[in-house]
Protein backbone atom coordinates (compact mmCIF):
# COMPACT_ATOMS: atom_id res chain seq x y z
CA UNK A 1 0.00 0.00 0.00
CA UNK A 2 1.14 3.52 -0.72
CA UNK A 3 1.87 5.84 2.22
CA UNK A 4 -1.11 8.08 2.92
CA UNK A 5 -0.79 11.85 3.19
CA UNK A 6 -4.06 13.22 4.58
CA UNK A 7 -5.14 16.87 4.31
CA UNK A 8 -7.04 18.17 7.35
CA UNK A 9 -8.43 21.57 8.24
CA UNK A 10 -11.54 23.62 8.80
CA UNK A 11 -13.82 24.56 5.87
CA UNK A 12 -12.73 27.06 3.22
CA UNK A 13 -8.98 26.92 3.82
CA UNK A 14 -8.34 25.60 0.28
CA UNK A 15 -7.75 21.91 0.96
CA UNK A 16 -9.37 20.83 -2.32
CA UNK A 17 -7.25 23.32 -4.28
CA UNK A 18 -4.14 21.95 -2.56
CA UNK A 19 -5.08 18.40 -3.56
CA UNK A 20 -5.58 19.48 -7.16
CA UNK A 21 -2.25 21.35 -7.19
CA UNK A 22 -0.21 18.38 -5.96
CA UNK A 23 -2.10 15.87 -8.10
CA UNK A 24 -1.59 18.00 -11.22
CA UNK A 25 -5.24 17.72 -12.25
CA UNK A 26 -8.70 18.64 -11.03
CA UNK A 27 -9.48 15.76 -8.70
CA UNK A 28 -11.72 17.58 -6.24
CA UNK A 29 -14.52 20.10 -6.75
CA UNK A 30 -13.44 23.63 -5.76
CA UNK A 31 -16.32 25.91 -4.82
CA UNK A 32 -16.67 28.76 -2.32
CA UNK A 33 -19.61 26.94 -0.71
CA UNK A 34 -18.49 25.49 2.62
CA UNK A 35 -18.79 21.72 2.91
CA UNK A 36 -18.44 20.75 -0.76
CA UNK A 37 -15.99 17.96 0.10
CA UNK A 38 -17.65 15.32 2.29
CA UNK A 39 -15.84 12.06 1.62
CA UNK A 40 -12.15 11.39 1.63
CA UNK A 41 -11.11 12.30 -1.92
CA UNK A 42 -7.78 10.85 -3.03
CA UNK A 43 -5.20 10.73 -5.79
CA UNK A 44 -1.69 9.40 -6.24
CA UNK A 45 1.05 12.02 -6.45
CA UNK A 46 4.61 11.69 -7.76
CA UNK A 47 7.45 12.76 -5.49
CA UNK A 48 10.89 13.42 -7.03
CA UNK A 49 13.90 11.31 -5.97
CA UNK A 50 15.94 12.39 -2.99
CA UNK A 51 19.19 11.98 -4.90
CA UNK A 52 20.64 9.67 -2.22
CA UNK A 53 20.52 5.97 -3.18
CA UNK A 54 17.30 6.74 -5.02
CA UNK A 55 17.18 7.61 -8.72
CA UNK A 56 13.46 7.13 -9.39
CA UNK A 57 10.37 9.13 -8.47
CA UNK A 58 8.22 7.70 -5.71
CA UNK A 59 4.49 7.84 -5.20
CA UNK A 60 2.21 8.52 -2.27
CA UNK A 61 -1.55 8.65 -1.86
CA UNK A 62 -2.84 12.15 -1.12
CA UNK A 63 -6.28 12.30 0.52
CA UNK A 64 -8.45 15.34 1.11
CA UNK A 65 -11.03 15.28 3.89
CA UNK A 66 -14.16 17.29 4.56
CA UNK A 67 -13.96 20.57 6.41
CA UNK A 68 -13.82 19.92 10.16
CA UNK A 69 -16.66 21.57 12.09
CA UNK A 70 -18.87 22.30 9.11
CA UNK A 71 -22.56 22.57 9.91
CA UNK A 72 -23.76 20.38 7.04
CA UNK A 73 -27.24 21.23 5.80
CA UNK A 74 -27.94 17.59 4.97
CA UNK A 75 -27.27 16.50 8.57
CA UNK A 76 -24.09 14.63 7.66
CA UNK A 77 -21.76 16.52 10.03
CA UNK A 78 -21.14 13.47 12.23
CA UNK A 79 -20.37 11.26 9.22
CA UNK A 80 -18.05 13.87 7.70
CA UNK A 81 -16.11 14.09 10.97
CA UNK A 82 -16.08 10.29 11.17
CA UNK A 83 -14.37 10.23 7.76
CA UNK A 84 -11.85 12.79 9.00
CA UNK A 85 -11.09 10.63 12.05
CA UNK A 86 -10.63 7.54 9.86
CA UNK A 87 -8.30 9.52 7.58
CA UNK A 88 -6.23 10.71 10.54
CA UNK A 89 -6.00 7.17 11.95
CA UNK A 90 -4.77 5.75 8.62
CA UNK A 91 -2.40 8.63 7.77
CA UNK A 92 1.35 8.32 7.54
CA UNK A 93 1.56 12.11 7.40
CA UNK A 94 -1.03 14.82 7.99
CA UNK A 95 -1.08 18.20 6.27
CA UNK A 96 -2.82 20.60 8.64
CA UNK A 97 -4.00 23.49 6.44
CA UNK A 98 -4.87 26.97 7.72
CA UNK A 99 -5.89 30.14 5.92
CA UNK A 100 -3.10 32.75 5.95
CA UNK A 101 -5.50 35.53 4.95
CA UNK A 102 -8.12 35.06 7.66
CA UNK A 103 -5.62 34.14 10.37
CA UNK A 104 -6.01 31.58 13.15
CA UNK A 105 -9.61 31.16 14.35
CA UNK A 106 -11.24 29.09 17.08
CA UNK A 107 -12.00 26.21 14.71
CA UNK A 108 -8.31 25.95 13.76
CA UNK A 109 -7.52 25.51 17.46
CA UNK A 110 -10.14 22.74 17.72
CA UNK A 111 -8.50 20.92 14.78
CA UNK A 112 -5.09 21.38 16.42
CA UNK A 113 -6.38 19.85 19.66
CA UNK A 114 -7.81 16.90 17.71
CA UNK A 115 -4.47 16.30 15.98
CA UNK A 116 -2.50 16.54 19.24
CA UNK A 117 -4.58 13.75 20.75
CA UNK A 118 -4.70 11.61 17.58
CA UNK A 119 -1.15 11.71 16.24
CA UNK A 120 2.28 10.91 17.57
CA UNK A 121 5.86 11.33 16.41
CA UNK A 122 6.58 14.60 14.72
CA UNK A 123 2.91 15.50 14.44
CA UNK A 124 1.30 17.14 11.41
CA UNK A 125 2.99 19.33 8.82
CA UNK A 126 1.48 22.80 9.20
CA UNK A 127 0.63 24.50 5.87
CA UNK A 128 -0.51 28.13 5.55
CA UNK A 129 -2.47 28.41 2.31
CA UNK A 130 -3.58 31.50 0.35
CA UNK A 131 -0.20 33.23 0.69
CA UNK A 132 -0.75 35.39 -2.37
CA UNK A 133 1.41 38.35 -1.33
CA UNK A 134 4.13 39.35 1.15
CA UNK A 135 1.52 40.80 3.50
CA UNK A 136 -0.13 37.40 3.75
CA UNK A 137 3.22 35.76 4.51
CA UNK A 138 3.64 37.93 7.60
CA UNK A 139 0.16 37.02 8.83
CA UNK A 140 0.80 33.31 8.16
CA UNK A 141 3.38 33.15 10.94
CA UNK A 142 0.56 33.57 13.44
CA UNK A 143 -0.19 29.87 12.83
CA UNK A 144 2.95 29.02 14.83
CA UNK A 145 0.86 29.51 17.97
CA UNK A 146 -0.91 26.20 17.17
CA UNK A 147 2.16 24.36 18.41
CA UNK A 148 3.37 22.58 15.26
CA UNK A 149 6.26 24.87 14.37
CA UNK A 150 6.42 27.56 11.67
CA UNK A 151 4.09 26.87 8.75
CA UNK A 152 5.05 26.13 5.17
CA UNK A 153 3.64 28.90 3.04
CA UNK A 154 1.85 28.14 -0.19
CA UNK A 155 -0.74 29.41 -2.61
CA UNK A 156 -2.68 26.46 -3.97
CA UNK A 157 -4.18 28.62 -6.72
CA UNK A 158 -0.94 30.15 -8.07
CA UNK A 159 1.45 27.32 -7.16
CA UNK A 160 3.66 29.54 -4.98
CA UNK A 161 5.61 27.38 -2.50
CA UNK A 162 4.76 24.07 -4.22
CA UNK A 163 8.40 22.95 -4.52
CA UNK A 164 9.01 23.62 -0.81
CA UNK A 165 5.95 21.57 0.12
CA UNK A 166 7.01 18.65 -2.09
CA UNK A 167 10.46 18.75 -0.50
CA UNK A 168 8.87 18.64 2.95
CA UNK A 169 6.67 15.70 1.96
CA UNK A 170 9.66 13.83 0.60
CA UNK A 171 11.59 14.36 3.83
CA UNK A 172 8.75 13.35 6.16
CA UNK A 173 7.54 10.13 4.46
CA UNK A 174 9.04 6.75 5.36
CA UNK A 175 10.62 5.75 2.05
CA UNK A 176 11.52 2.27 3.28
CA UNK A 177 7.85 1.29 3.10
CA UNK A 178 7.71 1.92 -0.63
CA UNK A 179 8.44 -0.82 -3.19
CA UNK A 180 11.76 -0.56 -5.06
CA UNK A 181 10.04 0.70 -8.23
CA UNK A 182 7.32 3.34 -8.30
CA UNK A 183 3.79 2.15 -8.82
CA UNK A 184 2.55 3.11 -12.27
CA UNK A 185 -1.04 4.31 -12.02
CA UNK A 186 -1.55 3.33 -15.67
CA UNK A 187 -1.20 -0.32 -14.63
CA UNK A 188 -4.12 -0.04 -12.24
CA UNK A 189 -7.49 -1.23 -13.48
CA UNK A 190 -9.94 1.66 -13.34
CA UNK A 191 -13.56 0.77 -12.58
CA UNK A 192 -16.01 3.69 -12.69
CA UNK A 193 -19.09 3.11 -10.56
CA UNK A 194 -22.01 5.13 -11.90
CA UNK A 195 -25.71 5.21 -11.23
CA UNK A 196 -28.58 7.40 -10.18
CA UNK A 197 -28.84 8.85 -6.71
CA UNK A 198 -29.08 6.41 -3.83
CA UNK A 199 -28.40 3.34 -5.96
CA UNK A 200 -25.71 2.14 -3.52
CA UNK A 201 -22.51 3.28 -5.23
CA UNK A 202 -20.66 4.27 -2.07
CA UNK A 203 -21.73 1.05 -0.35
CA UNK A 204 -20.28 -0.91 -3.27
CA UNK A 205 -17.01 1.04 -3.10
CA UNK A 206 -16.71 0.28 0.61
CA UNK A 207 -17.40 -3.41 -0.07
CA UNK A 208 -14.65 -3.46 -2.71
CA UNK A 209 -12.16 -1.61 -0.53
CA UNK A 210 -12.98 -3.64 2.54
CA UNK A 211 -13.23 -0.51 4.70
CA UNK A 212 -15.46 2.44 5.41
CA UNK A 213 -13.91 4.54 2.65
CA UNK A 214 -16.80 6.80 1.62
CA UNK A 215 -19.82 8.15 3.44
CA UNK A 216 -22.79 5.85 3.07
CA UNK A 217 -26.13 7.52 3.71
CA UNK A 218 -29.77 7.07 2.83
CA UNK A 219 -29.77 10.75 1.84
CA UNK A 220 -29.68 11.05 -1.96
CA UNK A 221 -26.73 12.91 -3.44
CA UNK A 222 -24.19 12.40 -0.65
CA UNK A 223 -21.14 11.92 -2.91
CA UNK A 224 -20.20 15.03 -4.89
CA UNK A 225 -16.66 14.38 -6.09
CA UNK A 226 -15.41 11.50 -8.20
CA UNK A 227 -13.42 9.57 -5.60
CA UNK A 228 -10.55 7.20 -6.45
CA UNK A 229 -10.27 4.27 -4.04
CA UNK A 230 -7.40 1.80 -4.41
CA UNK A 231 -7.76 -1.88 -3.55
CA UNK A 232 -6.28 -5.25 -4.53
CA UNK A 233 -7.77 -8.60 -5.48
CA UNK A 234 -5.43 -11.56 -6.06
CA UNK A 235 -2.42 -9.20 -6.15
CA UNK A 236 -3.96 -7.12 -8.95
CA UNK A 237 -4.28 -3.38 -8.34
CA UNK A 238 -7.64 -1.70 -8.92
CA UNK A 239 -9.01 1.82 -8.65
CA UNK A 240 -12.73 2.15 -7.99
CA UNK A 241 -13.99 5.57 -9.07
CA UNK A 242 -17.03 6.45 -6.97
CA UNK A 243 -19.08 9.13 -8.71
CA UNK A 244 -21.85 11.49 -7.70
CA UNK A 245 -25.39 10.22 -8.14
CA UNK A 246 -26.93 11.54 -11.34
CA UNK A 247 -30.42 13.01 -11.76
CA UNK A 248 -32.24 14.72 -14.62
CA UNK A 249 -30.24 17.56 -16.16
CA UNK A 250 -33.11 20.01 -15.68
CA UNK A 251 -33.11 19.15 -11.96
CA UNK A 252 -29.46 20.07 -11.36
CA UNK A 253 -29.29 22.60 -8.52
CA UNK A 254 -26.37 25.02 -8.63
CA UNK A 255 -22.74 24.81 -9.66
CA UNK A 256 -21.82 21.92 -7.33
CA UNK A 257 -24.31 19.49 -8.88
CA UNK A 258 -23.37 20.70 -12.37
CA UNK A 259 -19.69 19.94 -11.65
CA UNK A 260 -20.62 16.58 -10.08
CA UNK A 261 -22.53 15.57 -13.22
CA UNK A 262 -19.58 16.40 -15.46
CA UNK A 263 -17.18 14.62 -13.10
CA UNK A 264 -19.35 11.54 -13.58
CA UNK A 265 -18.99 11.82 -17.36
CA UNK A 266 -15.23 12.35 -17.06
CA UNK A 267 -15.01 9.27 -14.82
CA UNK A 268 -16.70 7.23 -17.53
CA UNK A 269 -14.09 8.47 -20.02
CA UNK A 270 -11.23 7.60 -17.63
CA UNK A 271 -12.48 4.12 -16.85
CA UNK A 272 -11.36 0.82 -18.31
CA UNK A 273 -14.75 -0.66 -17.41
CA UNK A 274 -17.96 0.91 -16.10
CA UNK A 275 -20.01 -0.69 -13.33
CA UNK A 276 -23.51 0.62 -14.06
CA UNK A 277 -25.57 0.32 -10.86
CA UNK A 278 -29.28 -0.35 -11.14
CA UNK A 279 -31.38 -0.28 -7.97
CA UNK A 280 -33.41 -3.49 -8.14
CA UNK A 281 -35.78 -2.25 -5.44
CA UNK A 282 -37.27 0.46 -7.68
CA UNK A 283 -38.26 0.64 -11.38
CA UNK A 284 -35.67 1.67 -13.96
CA UNK A 285 -35.89 5.44 -14.35
CA UNK A 286 -35.28 8.02 -17.06
CA UNK A 287 -31.93 8.79 -15.40
CA UNK A 288 -30.90 5.14 -15.68
CA UNK A 289 -31.73 5.21 -19.38
CA UNK A 290 -29.76 8.42 -19.93
CA UNK A 291 -26.73 7.00 -18.14
CA UNK A 292 -26.92 3.89 -20.30
CA UNK A 293 -26.83 6.10 -23.40
CA UNK A 294 -23.78 7.98 -22.06
CA UNK A 295 -21.94 4.69 -21.50
CA UNK A 296 -22.80 3.62 -25.04
CA UNK A 297 -21.74 6.99 -26.45
CA UNK A 298 -18.29 6.60 -24.89
CA UNK A 299 -17.99 2.97 -26.15
CA UNK A 300 -17.06 1.74 -22.67
CA UNK A 301 -17.24 -1.90 -21.59
CA UNK A 302 -20.03 -2.11 -19.04
CA UNK A 303 -21.22 -4.60 -16.45
CA UNK A 304 -24.78 -3.87 -15.33
CA UNK A 305 -24.75 -4.27 -11.55
CA UNK A 306 -28.21 -5.10 -10.23
CA UNK A 307 -27.81 -3.91 -6.65
CA UNK A 308 -30.11 -4.57 -3.65
CA UNK A 309 -31.06 -7.87 -5.23
CA UNK A 310 -31.71 -9.27 -1.74
CA UNK A 311 -34.66 -6.86 -1.54
CA UNK A 312 -36.08 -7.77 -4.96
CA UNK A 313 -35.45 -11.49 -5.46
CA UNK A 314 -38.63 -12.58 -3.69
CA UNK A 315 -40.77 -10.80 -6.28
CA UNK A 316 -39.03 -12.12 -9.42
CA UNK A 317 -36.34 -14.43 -10.75
CA UNK A 318 -33.08 -13.30 -12.29
CA UNK A 319 -34.29 -14.44 -15.73
CA UNK A 320 -37.42 -12.32 -15.37
CA UNK A 321 -35.35 -9.29 -14.39
CA UNK A 322 -33.00 -9.79 -17.34
CA UNK A 323 -36.03 -9.80 -19.65
CA UNK A 324 -37.30 -6.62 -17.99
CA UNK A 325 -33.95 -4.83 -18.46
CA UNK A 326 -33.77 -5.85 -22.11
CA UNK A 327 -37.10 -4.07 -22.61
CA UNK A 328 -36.31 -0.85 -20.74
CA UNK A 329 -32.55 -0.33 -21.31
CA UNK A 330 -32.06 0.11 -25.02
CA UNK A 331 -28.72 -0.77 -26.59
CA UNK A 332 -27.11 -2.56 -23.64
CA UNK A 333 -28.48 -6.05 -24.23
CA UNK A 334 -24.93 -7.32 -24.87
CA UNK A 335 -23.64 -6.17 -21.46
CA UNK A 336 -23.35 -8.87 -18.75
CA UNK A 337 -25.33 -8.59 -15.51
CA UNK A 338 -24.09 -9.07 -11.95
CA UNK A 339 -26.70 -9.52 -9.22
CA UNK A 340 -25.28 -8.20 -5.94
CA UNK A 341 -26.07 -6.91 -2.50
CA UNK A 342 -23.37 -4.34 -1.83
CA UNK A 343 -24.58 -3.87 1.74
CA UNK A 344 -24.14 -7.58 2.49
CA UNK A 345 -21.01 -7.95 0.36
CA UNK A 346 -22.69 -10.58 -1.83
CA UNK A 347 -21.66 -11.06 -5.46
CA UNK A 348 -18.64 -8.75 -5.28
CA UNK A 349 -15.95 -11.15 -6.53
CA UNK A 350 -18.04 -12.43 -9.47
CA UNK A 351 -18.65 -8.77 -10.38
CA UNK A 352 -14.90 -8.07 -10.46
CA UNK A 353 -14.32 -11.24 -12.48
CA UNK A 354 -16.80 -9.97 -15.08
CA UNK A 355 -15.10 -6.55 -15.15
CA UNK A 356 -11.66 -8.07 -15.79
CA UNK A 357 -13.09 -10.32 -18.50
CA UNK A 358 -14.67 -7.31 -20.23
CA UNK A 359 -11.37 -5.47 -20.21
CA UNK A 360 -9.64 -8.50 -21.73
CA UNK A 361 -12.29 -8.61 -24.49
CA UNK A 362 -11.93 -4.91 -25.23
CA UNK A 363 -8.13 -5.25 -25.35
CA UNK A 364 -8.12 -8.17 -27.81
CA UNK A 365 -6.86 -7.66 -31.37
CA UNK A 366 -8.05 -9.89 -34.24
CA UNK A 367 -5.48 -10.54 -37.03
CA UNK A 368 -6.39 -8.87 -40.30
CA UNK A 369 -6.52 -12.12 -42.27
CA UNK A 370 -8.91 -13.70 -39.81
CA UNK A 371 -11.09 -10.60 -39.78
CA UNK A 372 -11.34 -10.55 -43.59
CA UNK A 373 -12.38 -14.22 -43.61
CA UNK A 374 -15.15 -13.46 -41.14
CA UNK A 375 -16.20 -10.52 -43.31
CA UNK A 376 -16.53 -12.77 -46.35
CA UNK A 377 -18.84 -15.11 -44.42
CA UNK A 378 -20.98 -12.24 -43.14
CA UNK A 379 -21.41 -10.78 -46.63
CA UNK A 380 -22.27 -14.19 -48.03
CA UNK A 381 -25.26 -14.26 -45.67
CA UNK A 382 -26.44 -10.72 -46.36
CA UNK A 383 -25.11 -7.83 -48.44
CA UNK A 384 -26.17 -4.19 -48.03
CA UNK A 385 -29.03 -3.21 -50.32
CA UNK A 386 -29.05 -0.11 -52.53
CA UNK A 387 -32.17 1.47 -54.06
CA UNK A 388 -30.08 2.71 -56.99
CA UNK A 389 -28.89 -0.77 -57.83
CA UNK A 390 -25.29 -0.16 -56.76
CA UNK A 391 -23.49 -3.20 -55.40
CA UNK A 392 -21.26 -2.94 -52.37
CA UNK A 393 -17.59 -3.67 -52.72
CA UNK A 394 -15.40 -3.97 -49.62
CA UNK A 395 -11.73 -3.51 -50.41
CA UNK A 396 -10.24 -4.11 -47.01
CA UNK A 397 -11.16 -4.76 -43.37
CA UNK A 398 -8.86 -4.24 -40.40
CA UNK A 399 -9.05 -3.77 -36.66
CA UNK A 400 -7.32 -0.44 -36.15
CA UNK A 401 -7.61 -0.02 -32.38
CA UNK A 402 -8.56 -1.61 -29.07
CA UNK A 403 -10.50 -0.30 -26.06
CA UNK A 404 -12.90 -0.09 -27.78
CA UNK A 405 -12.27 -2.66 -30.52
CA UNK A 406 -12.39 -0.54 -33.68
CA UNK A 407 -13.08 -2.20 -37.03
CA UNK A 408 -12.58 -0.14 -40.17
CA UNK A 409 -13.98 -0.98 -43.61
CA UNK A 410 -12.72 0.56 -46.86
CA UNK A 411 -15.58 0.39 -49.37
CA UNK A 412 -16.63 1.69 -52.79
CA UNK A 413 -19.90 3.38 -51.73
CA UNK A 414 -20.03 4.25 -48.00
CA UNK A 415 -23.60 5.53 -48.29
CA UNK A 416 -24.85 1.99 -48.98
CA UNK A 417 -23.74 0.92 -45.50
CA UNK A 418 -26.60 2.62 -43.67
CA UNK A 419 -27.26 2.56 -39.92
CA UNK A 420 -29.35 -0.59 -40.13
CA UNK A 421 -26.68 -2.54 -41.98
CA UNK A 422 -24.00 -1.26 -39.61
CA UNK A 423 -26.01 -2.62 -36.67
CA UNK A 424 -26.23 -5.93 -38.53
CA UNK A 425 -22.44 -5.99 -39.02
CA UNK A 426 -21.76 -5.20 -35.35
CA UNK A 427 -24.10 -7.98 -34.21
CA UNK A 428 -22.42 -10.42 -36.60
CA UNK A 429 -18.96 -9.40 -35.35
CA UNK A 430 -20.18 -9.92 -31.81
CA UNK A 431 -21.34 -13.44 -32.70
CA UNK A 432 -18.16 -14.46 -34.53
CA UNK A 433 -15.36 -12.51 -32.82
CA UNK A 434 -14.27 -12.48 -29.14
CA UNK A 435 -16.15 -9.20 -28.53
CA UNK A 436 -19.47 -10.68 -27.44
CA UNK A 437 -19.97 -8.43 -24.38
CA UNK A 438 -18.23 -5.17 -25.27
CA UNK A 439 -19.02 -2.19 -27.53
CA UNK A 440 -17.57 -2.34 -31.06
CA UNK A 441 -16.77 0.84 -32.97
CA UNK A 442 -17.38 0.46 -36.70
CA UNK A 443 -15.90 2.95 -39.18
CA UNK A 444 -16.86 3.02 -42.89
CA UNK A 445 -14.80 5.03 -45.39
CA UNK A 446 -14.23 5.33 -49.11
CA UNK A 447 -11.56 3.81 -51.36
CA UNK A 448 -9.42 6.95 -51.49
CA UNK A 449 -8.09 6.17 -47.99
CA UNK A 450 -7.21 2.56 -48.70
CA UNK A 451 -3.94 1.72 -46.88
CA UNK A 452 -0.89 1.08 -49.03
CA UNK A 453 -0.03 -2.53 -49.62
CA UNK A 454 -3.51 -3.90 -48.99
CA UNK A 455 -4.81 -6.80 -51.03
CA UNK A 456 -7.83 -7.25 -53.26
CA UNK A 457 -11.43 -6.69 -52.34
CA UNK A 458 -13.16 -8.90 -49.80
CA UNK A 459 -16.13 -9.24 -52.11
CA UNK A 460 -16.74 -8.12 -55.72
Amino acid sequence: MLPKVVIVGRPNVGKSSLLNLLAGRRVSIVDPTAGVTRDRVGSTIDLPPTGVDDDEPRQAELIDTGGYGIEDGDDLTAQIERQIEIGIAEADLILFVVDAQSGVVALDRRVADLLRTSTGGEGPLLVANKVDSNSHAAAAYEASELGFGPPLMISATSGYGKSDLIEALRNRIDWDRLPPAPIDAEDEFKLAIVGKRNAGKSTLVNALAGTERTIVSELAGTTRDAIDVQFQINNRAFIAIDTAGVRKRKSLAGDIEFYSYHRCLRSIRRADVVAFLIDAAVPVSHVDKQLGLEILRHHKPCVIVVNKWDLAEKAQTQDQYVEYLDQVLQGLDFAPLAFVSAQRGQGIRPLMGMAVNLFDQASHRVPTGELNRHMEQILARSEPKSKSGKRAKIYYVAQTDVCPPTIRLWVNHPEIFDAGYQRYLINQFRNTLPFSEVPIQLLIQGKQRLPKGTGSAVVN
